[in-house]
């Protein structure tokens, strides 16, 4: 029979042994993006406005516009090739965009799905619209649906609410993988 010294060193090493952290992670720290997250950068008007004045450029952002709607990259990606698909026109409620806006946003929605379906290949996406300040919209006054494609295996919903992702693609090289899709598209 074991002695109740070695019967508290076997436990005492069982339980040292079951001690471990649950997951372990690389750590990607970005301290430049506090600013952001805290809001402490502030934009003076409504940046995408500002990128429906003017032409698709890798400047605004804009891949894709038609009359009534845009297609912009996001500016910060939940994953490569994450777009934006937005109204023309400054409004922040669906209900008030006129019956050919709410047509022309979702038609350009199904063109914003397409593309990053045949320039991405992913095998699922998340399409969203936060609807207000209070679901999650970062900028409210302005409508504009997410578009995130998905790769079975790139982590989870996490990176949403913990507001940090690794992209491993530049915004110039999305935005070039995009502009070649549709020169070759013509649409």
């Amino acid at each position: 029979m074991a002695s109740q010294g070695a019967k508290k060193a076997a436990k005492k090493a069982v339980a040292k042994k079951e001690f471990r952290w649950p997951l372990q992670r690389n750590i990607f720290f970005r301290p430049g993006r506090k600013k952001y997250v805290k809001k402490e950068i502030r934009e003076t008007g409504c940046v995408f406005c500002k990128s429906a004045e003017s032409e698709p450029s890798f400047e605004n952002l804009c891949i894709y516009k038609t009359e009534h709607s845009q297609i912009v990259l996001n500016k910060f990606p939940y994953n490569n090739g994450h777009v934006l698909v937005l109204p023309i026109r400054h409004c922040g409620d669906l209900v008030k965009l006129s019956d050919v806006e709410y047509n022309d946003l979702h038609l350009t929605l199904k063109v914003a799905v397409k593309a990053v379906q045949k320039v991405y290949e992913p095998t699922g996406m998340n399409l969203g619209l936060n609807h207000g300040s209070s679901a999650g919209a970062g900028i409210p006054d302005h409508l504009h649906y997410h578009v995130v494609p998905r790769w079975s295996g790139d982590v989870n919903f996490f990176p949403l609410i913990a507001e940090t992702k690794l992209v491993i693609e530049t915004l110039e090289d999305s935005y070039k993988s995009f502009a070649d899709y549709f020169a070759k598209e013509n649409i």
